[in-house]
């Protein structure tokens, strides 16, 4: 299906949407499985080459090529595996030229993809790669599914099992662009298809406090995971400028009405900087701050970038920050330190092939 510029992606739809479209178009209802299956089981990109659609649903395909609907598929420009062959990095161009990535990272019995929901990212953070490129738009429904259908392609083609996590941490403030996201989740989530439970999907946010409150409202049944990275209003506002926006102690306050509305933890990230938030005054400081909240927190050492000075903190100091928070009676996770030789942190890759303008590796694997 090679789109119009006013076409409809298919995979913007959910399956109500979906279905409703078919029968507008003279189709039974009956159809829409088919159509659904082959998007989200069989990870179609071409629908004119799919063998079971019986004569109706084929008649539909073949009347919409290269006019009304299309799907997404976007353009992988680069796989970059990490050295230990655990953590694949992706590229994709989308279809007006703007590249996001995905990660896909193995773990002991599990898989998980690490999403974009934008193209660039209005909130700065200063040690985020993507923060540092600007914001340039939001991403669509589709163009956030397409991730997770490329993510499976690829585990599809090494054999490896399916996706078991998803984890809205790539490029982009996913709160930001809240509608979009959201119905991502419900088309990826469907059990007609690609079947993810809620369960294991977080969504991260460095604390856009009114789409909290939403969260909280709509009891949306996704994880929330707030990016914290500091103790005190200063500290935060020099890491995360949109902290003058919503203070810490806005965000905190909704974090509190959030697990109290919803009965869910929270998980809070921090990212260790060495000296300038991973001491041991910073870690009773964030103790003091999550206490009394049903919080788990996850330590992470700095991945560095190119635009911003701070260091990578030693293994020492980030055990050490540990052991502070447990002891409070806070669970504490010290993530692996992974995918340094692929660039995984947001916006690396990009960032450097922008640099460089040459791909990392043939992807013709996951196409």
């Amino acid at each position: 299906m090679n789109p119009s510029p006013t076409a409809t992606s298919l995979h913007d739809l959910e399956f109500d949407q979906l279905e409703a479209r078919l029968v507008a178009d003279g189709l039974k209802p009956t159809h829409t499985r088919a159509l659904w299956r082959a998007l989200y089981r069989d990870l179609d990109s071409r629908l004119e080459v799919h063998p079971e659609f019986l004569p109706p649903l084929r008649r539909w395909v073949d009347a919409q090529a290269g006019g009304q609907v299309c799907l997404d598929h976007p353009e992988v420009v680069s796989v970059v595996p990490s050295g230990d062959q655990a953590t694949h990095k992706l590229l994709l161009r989308l279809g007006d030229g703007q590249e996001i990535e995905t990660v896909v990272m193995d773990y002991p019995g599990r898989t998980t993809a690490c999403l974009s929901t934008q193209a660039g990212c209005a909130m700065g953070c200063v040690f985020c790669a993507t923060g540092q490129m600007g914001f340039v738009r939001n991403l669509r429904p589709g163009e956030i599914v397409a991730q997770v259908l490329a993510a499976q392609r690829l585990l599809r083609s090494r054999g490896s099992p399916s996706l078991r996590n998803l984890v809205l941490m790539g490029m982009g403030e996913p709160l930001q662009n809240y509608d979009s996201v959201m119905r991502a989740l419900r088309i990826v989530c469907d059990r007609r298809g690609l079947n993810l439970g809620p369960s294991r999907i977080s969504i991260s946010t460095v604390g856009v406090v009114p789409a909290i409150r939403r969260m909280a409202e709509e009891d949306q049944p996704y994880n929330l995971a707030v990016s914290l990275h500091a103790g005190t209003e200063e500290e935060r506002t020099a890491l995360v400028p949109v902290n003058q926006r919503w203070s810490l102690s806005e965000l905190l306050a909704a974090c509190r009405d959030y697990c109290h509305a919803t009965r869910r933890r929270i998980f809070f990230g921090w990212t260790l900087i060495e000296g300038r938030n991973d001491t041991p005054a910073h870690a009773t400081r964030v103790a003091e701050l999550l206490r009394g909240l049903d919080a788990h927190l996850n330590l992470i050492r700095l991945n560095p970038t190119e635009k911003f000075d701070g260091r990578t903190g030693g293994e020492a100091a980030a055990g050490a920050f540990q052991e502070i928070i447990q002891a409070a009676g806070i669970p504490c996770t010290l993530r692996q330190f992974r995918g340094i030789d692929v660039a995984a942190g947001c916006g690396q890759l990009r960032a450097t092939r922008m640099r460089s303008r040459s791909p990392a590796l043939s992807p013709d694997s996951v196409r």
